[in-house]
């Protein structure tokens, strides 16, 4: 595509590759004429402004010369500071004149341009040439064998590289070699070329073509290959451009062919050796790539011949090509469109017309409108080269791809005489060792099942005591003895208990009868001999007066003595005697006589003792009441519901001693549910430990997830987020769930921060490339798709099990390719039927239950109402998934239970694993819980609280604006995100050290110096690590700044 124009009969030179903005140098041309046949000549600089859309260039300079030129050189000599800032332009006269201007004055417009100049050549100069690697070197050649080697630093005395060639001739081009610098050749019209060596001052080898026919026109050295050069013939008999290799210079090497005329000029481009331009009497401007003498670009073609064409060193993609109509075009090799020189014919058939109308009417003429066609058709394009030139190749790039692959390229330096090999790597890359091992661990769990000893291993490396005690309930559940396991995590073991009873009564007995065989043991017999004592817990002694007086009234009555008196005892003798044991009771309990009214009733029968022991606990009110009342009434509901939160052990033992199979699962979750909506962050934690009980899932889920904002335990190694943890404690619950029912099916339901979880945790494994790994966890928990909502509104649901959805069509597609191979095109897209899936979802729509539903049930909706059936997603699943067992396979929806109390979630009748087994019962000894307390700062960093507190002490007492305060007070909150950070230990030492740094910044009132600190703790550290309190300390230090406190 053509760029520029300039309407000049003359040669070029571009500006060296150093010079910036480009320009382009002409000189009038010797032994042309125009159609003014004018004889004067004149030197030019023009600029290259490619910003500029018009096809004009900008000349910064003319000087009139009275020499014209066959030859235009643009030496860099002198840019580096040796006084001439934009290097020197060389000039071969008509006259045999060499001359050198600075053109950095014809630009100034001065009139002493010229260096220097030389008359040494006895004819014309057609040949100048720079060497490339000492700019102050300049070859010039002429007739008869003339070739002259000038220093610019001391340009009066030539040297030649040696004797004169025989016979003598015009020498037409000359080049030096762009590898080794002292090697320089040159070219006559007869068709042979000689190469001299500098260092030896003499010819070493001459190439010529046998057929005679070969007059060469141009001469260019290979950029990479210093052994090859590249001849071109003007002859029309044979227009060709020869490539030699002087190693075998018996005959070309190749030979390019496409003009069909003689070949006038040509130019090897240095920014890529697979692009030689050259230019003939066909009117063709060629663009060839010489080692495989293919054509790769033709600039549109010209009305004249080219005799001169030059590659821009600056800007490779650019060239300029002089013609003998008096033009020369700067054109661009990357393509275009040429719209802009269709408007400037136009412009130029108007402007020959004049502005007056030819008619005599004395009116300007409209401007010259290009005609329009009904359908315009879109504007023509060149095409660009046939392959990318090398300096837009990438040399290398990466890209990353799906499951962590990496794909690299790498375009090596080849050989230019073969063609080069692409090669396109693919590797993956695993960033999370650590990660991949534990996944494989708990994969590996999965397959054997040995989840005792996997749960063990997390025991002794968790860090703090509840992550110790969250892994000790998980173990317990592939425990056979489940419910007492649970009640010894609770501090409550059955043997302990019995034992202290057990010693009591003992002890009393000893005391009253003296020593005796207690079958103890012989050491803890000593000791209940010898008086000492022994753990026997927090109880008072035994008051032993009044136990013997209990006893020795036992003792006195042993007659029976009835009474018929009218009083009470004669009123519940005649009940007795009569057979009514409920008017009996009724005195009894007139009469305060409880004890005697329980015994009655149960000589009464079933019912009549339920009625009694609802009056006793009506009217008996004291600490064990409540206790007593569920004990014997086996109802549950008033003490989980009203107990104290700071003791929720004790009523969660109760329920693991008393309650039935059917009912435990609801006791857990009614109690992990009010210590979940608590506002202390300990208890909120602890209710995951009621879930695990209950063998509650997705309760177990949402309140991990939750509590992790307020309490969040030491990571082990190798773990980049707590995911990890999170999903091998739920799939070992999950595990223990389907265990205890006896492989009974778990639900399908899930819930959608379960769904979510599991699918960043695929995410990840498949980011890590475990595809299988990935695919199994995905595989189980996409068999359920959320409920729709409304046609109206998009559900959530909905939208979370399609994307999961087509997650798994992702990966099994993957896995398909990389295991099974291809099935359809390499482009075809995965085959997927959602369509009727989607609407059966939207049609069994039912709204999603409040949080607020495990407890107080949802509102507006019936008890015994049956849930809804789930929809299942139908995409295309890996071939050999079936054989692998995911971590949720198999489950299903269980329907609630029919009875129980109406607030109380529905379960299963066999219950999680800590649900009892059978109806014995074992009444145990409530031990209160013990209270999780905030370890303290480490002495060294106290003054970091200190100092900070203080500060803001300070801004509050000083600020006046209400908003000020507000974000003080909020700041002296949010820093308890530090403090617990330095409780626990888990900063970096180079945090630590800036904070303590800010500390005294703060002390010392430089609160510019402690910002400079903040900011560079937060520039060099971990964004994860510092986001929760660093920028509450930047407003501190801003508002303590602004308040001069």
């Amino acid at each position: 595509m053509k760029l520029k124009e300039i309407n000049r009969t003359a040669i070029q030179s571009w500006s060296p590759s150093q010079q910036h903005p480009i320009y382009l140098a002409t000189g009038t041309s010797a032994q042309q004429l125009d159609a003014s046949f004018s004889t004067n000549a004149c030197l030019e600089i023009f600029e290259l402004d490619l910003a500029d859309t018009s096809l004009d260039m900008k000349s910064c300079g003319t000087f009139s010369s009275s020499h014209r030129f066959h030859k235009l050189v643009w030496s860099p000599h002198g840019m580096d500071g040796a006084g001439h800032p934009n290097g020197v332009l060389i000039a071969g006269g008509e006259n045999g004149d060499v001359i050198l201007y600075d053109p950095a004055k014809i630009m100034a417009g001065d009139d002493d341009v010229i260096i220097t100049q030389s008359d040494k050549h006895t004819g014309p100069v057609r040949a100048l040439d720079v060497n490339p690697f000492q700019a102050n070197l300049v070859a010039s050649a002429g007739n008869e064998s003339e070739i002259y080697i000038w220093d610019l630093n001391n340009f009066g005395s030539p040297m030649t590289p040696g004797p004169k060639t025989q016979p003598l001739e015009d020498i037409s081009c000359v080049a030096w070699n762009r590898q080794v610098q002292h090697i320089l050749a040159s070219a006559s019209p007869s068709g042979r070329a000689s190469v001299w060596d500098l260092r030896k001052n003499d010819l070493i080898i001459k190439v010529s073509d046998h057929s005679n026919r070969m007059h060469c026109s141009g001469l260019a050295w290979n950029p990479e290959v210093a052994t090859q050069l590249v001849l071109s013939s003007e002859d029309d008999r044979m227009p060709v451009i020869q490539m030699w290799d002087l190693r075998f210079a018996t005959s070309p090497l190749k030979i390019l062919e496409n003009h069909t005329r003689g070949v006038l000029a040509m130019d090897w481009s240095l920014a890529d050796p697979e692009l030689l331009l050259s230019c003939g009497k066909d009117n063709r401007i060629l663009c060839w790539n010489p080692n495989t003498a293919e054509v790769l670009y033709e600039l549109p073609t010209s009305t004249q011949w080219c005799f001169d064409i030059k590659w821009c060193p600056r800007n490779p993609a650019v060239l300029s090509a002089a013609a003998f109509d008096g033009n020369i075009g700067i054109y661009s090799i990357m393509g275009g469109s040429s719209q802009a020189q269709n408007q400037r014919q136009a412009d130029q058939i108007t402007n020959s017309f004049g502005n007056m109308d030819p008619f005599g009417t004395g009116q300007a003429l409209p401007p010259l409108q290009m005609p329009q066609a009904p359908c315009p058709a879109p504007p023509a394009m060149v095409n660009p080269l046939k392959k990318p030139p090398k300096w837009i190749r990438r040399p290398v790039g990466a890209s990353f791809a799906f499951g962590g692959k990496l794909v690299t390229l790498d375009n090596a330096p080849s050989n230019p005489q073969q063609p080069a090999k692409h090669v396109v790597h693919v590797s993956q890359v695993v960033t999370e060792t650590a990660f991949l091992e534990r996944s494989d661990l708990l994969q590996a769990t999965l397959s054997n099942g040995n989840f005792v000893d996997f749960c063990q291993e997390k025991i002794a490396a968790a860090q703090d005591g509840f992550e110790r005690t969250v892994w000790s309930f998980l173990k317990v559940n592939f425990d056979s003895d489940v419910r007492g396991q649970y009640l010894d995590l609770l501090g409550y073991k059955k043997e302990e208990l019995a034992l202290k009873v057990l010693k009591k009564h003992l002890k009393f007995k000893m005391f009253v009868s003296g020593p005796v065989d207690l079958g103890l043991g012989e050491e803890l017999d000593q000791e209940l001999e010898e008086g000492e004592d022994v753990d026997l817990g927090d109880e008072e002694d035994f008051n032993l007066e009044e136990e013997e007086e209990e006893e020795i009234l036992l003792q006195e009555v042993g007659c029976t003595n009835w009474c018929l008196y009218l009083d009470v005892d004669g009123l519940i003798t005649q009940a007795l005697l009569t057979g009514d044991f409920e008017g009996a009771v009724d005195l009894c309990i007139l009469d305060n006589r409880m004890a005697d009214s329980i015994i009655l009733a149960i000589a009464g029968g079933s019912e009549l003792l339920e009625k009694t022991q609802k009056k006793y606990f009506s009217k008996t009110h004291t600490k064990l009441t409540k206790l007593i009342s569920a004990v014997v009434m086996k109802d549950w509901t008033d003490i989980l519901t009203s107990c104290d939160l700071a003791n929720w052990k004790e009523p969660l033992a109760a329920v693991m001693t008393y309650a039935r199979p059917d009912e435990f699962s609801a006791f857990c979750d009614l109690l992990g549910g009010r210590l979940e909506v608590s506002q202390d962050a300990v208890l909120q934690a602890q209710a995951s430990l009621c879930y695990i009980c209950a063998g509650n899932v997705e309760k177990v889920v949402s309140c991990w997830t939750r509590a992790q904002a307020g309490y969040s335990p030491p990571l082990p190694p190798g773990t980049s987020s707590p995911s990890l943890d999170l999903v091998e404690k739920v799939v070992v619950l999950r595990r223990a769930v389907e265990q205890a029912r006896r492989g009974g099916a778990a639900p399908t339901a899930s819930s959608v921060l379960l769904e979510e979880m599991m699918g960043q945790y695929a995410g990840l494994l498949a980011s890590q490339g475990s595809l299988a790994t990935a695919l199994a966890y995905l595989s189980g928990s996409t068999n359920q798709v959320g409920p729709a909502r409304r046609p109206e509104v998009q559900p959530r649901g909905l939208a979370q099990g399609c994307w999961r959805s087509r997650c798994v069509i992702e990966i099994n597609n993957l896995w398909r390719s990389v295991v099974v191979g291809p099935q359809n095109g390499w482009n075809d897209p995965p085959a997927l039927n959602r369509a009727g899936t989607k609407k059966k979802g939207l049609e069994n729509y039912t709204p999603p239950a409040p949080i607020t539903a495990p407890i107080m049930g949802p509102p507006g909706s019936d008890p015994q109402a049956q849930p809804m059936s789930p929809v299942s997603l139908q995409g295309s699943m890996d071939p050999g998934q079936g054989a692998f067992q995911g971590p949720f396979s198999g489950r299903q929806q269980l329907p609630p239970s029919s009875g129980g109390h109406p607030a109380m979630p529905q379960t299963s009748v066999e219950g999680p694993p800590g649900a009892p087994t059978g109806d014995h019962i074992q009444p145990m000894q409530s031990i209160p819980a013990e209270k999780i307390l905030k370890k303290p700062i480490p002495e060294e960093h106290v003054v970091l609280k200190t100092t900070f507190e203080g500060v803001i002490q300070k801004c509050l007492a000083v600020a006046s604006d209400p908003q000020t305060k507000r974000k003080l007070d909020d700041a002296s909150k949010r820093l308890e995100a530090l403090y617990d950070k330095l409780r626990e230990q888990s900063l970096s030492p180079a945090i630590v050290g800036g904070l303590h740094n800010i500390a005294r910044s703060i002390e010392s009132r430089a609160y510019t110096d402690g910002l400079n600190i903040h900011t560079h703790i937060v520039s060099s550290s971990n964004f994860s690590e510092t986001s929760a309190f660093m920028p509450v300390l930047k407003v501190v230090l801003t508002q303590a700044n602004k308040l001069g406190v």
